[in-house]
């Protein structure tokens, strides 16, 4: 176990430095000088000439990468071009609010998504299956962006129940920040929750059907062990897996939602990033969500030995 995992994170580190390969030269493999494309086509020649002196683009290109990798390694993620910040400082302000969306959607995801699995499971062809079949296509085929507007016009415009946009800090209060996420919440989680939903029913079914769980209800063992004890624990290598990837592709809806909702995250600053051509904030944000991809799928690969003892490395 010990062996398996220094050889994923000797894995992870490898593929990360694969990632910080590709994000380097995407700027600089580039056609045209990046100076010129960082600074604008109203830039003058004075002020091209200055940002490839001081980023060091007159150097060789191996001598660039290395100097960018002991920055990015010791902390140092460049300056913004717009705003003339820290990259990390920029980056450190955007994250509460992306943080908050993305845990509160993941929470509701998982666990909505697997209480509806398992109930449309215990009874196949009832009214919960067949509720389920009917959410599981709209939360496959409706875009979060439409959902979410529909979500602003019923409950923030008709009713004035909720806030339309925006974001407020936990330190504001608790019910101020957590209204402000209820929408984007539901928006973001409705695809996940179908998702989780159907994952967790296809694998529940199966091991339903296995031999030892009619053994264990011939033996008296009552619904709820039969489903949390059994059932669920041997089909739990799936869900997991599911539940990795989403979070993983998860961060790709953040960015559309917080759009749609006003939220100042992460994925707004990419956004205004993007519209500005300001590359180190692309390359810190395309740097740090790697990170978060490994990360993930070294922790996923390590709890399948909790769920299933069977599993050895």
């Amino acid at each position: 176990m010990v062996y398996y995992i220094l050889r994923r994170m000797v894995s992870a580190i490898a593929v990360m430095a694969m990632v910080g390969a590709f994000i380097f030269l995407l700027l600089r493999l580039a056609s045209g000088d990046p100076a010129a494309i960082l600074a604008g086509p109203m830039a003058t020649d004075e002020m091209i000439a200055g940002i490839r002196d001081r980023l060091g683009f007159n150097e060789p290109l191996p001598i660039q990468f290395v100097q960018w990798a002991t920055s990015i390694l010791s902390g140092d993620f460049g300056t913004s071009i717009f705003s003339g910040r820290p990259a990390i400082e920029l980056l450190s302000m955007r994250l509460e609010p992306t943080l908050s969306l993305s845990m509160l959607t993941m929470i509701l995801s998982v666990v909505l998504g697997i209480s509806l699995g398992m109930l449309a499971a215990w009874r196949p062809n009832g009214f919960i299956d067949r509720f389920l079949t009917a959410f599981s296509a709209i939360g496959y085929s409706v875009p979060v962006f439409v959902f979410g507007y529909v979500l602003i016009y019923v409950f923030a415009i008709r009713t004035n129940w909720l806030p339309v946009q925006g974001y407020a800090p936990i330190d504001s209060g608790l019910w101020p920040w957590f209204s402000h996420l209820i929408l984007p919440t539901l928006a973001l989680g409705l695809a996940y929750i179908a998702f989780i939903a159907r994952v967790t029913r296809a694998s529940m079914l199966e091991v339903l059907s296995e031999d030892y769980m009619r053994t264990a209800a011939a033996k008296g063992a009552s619904s709820y062990a039969m489903l949390f004890h059994h059932a669920l624990k041997n089909a739990g290598v799936p869900i997991l897996t599911v539940i990795g990837l989403s979070f993983a592709y998860l961060i790709g809806g953040v960015v559309l939602t917080e759009t749609v909702f006003n939220i100042p995250g992460v994925g707004r600053l990419v956004v205004d990033a993007i519209n500005n051509r300001d590359y180190p904030i692309i390359q810190s944000v395309l740097i740090l969500t790697s990170g978060l991809y490994v990360v993930i799928n070294l922790a996923v690969d390590l709890a399948y030995t909790l769920i299933d003892p069977r599993i050895r490395y």
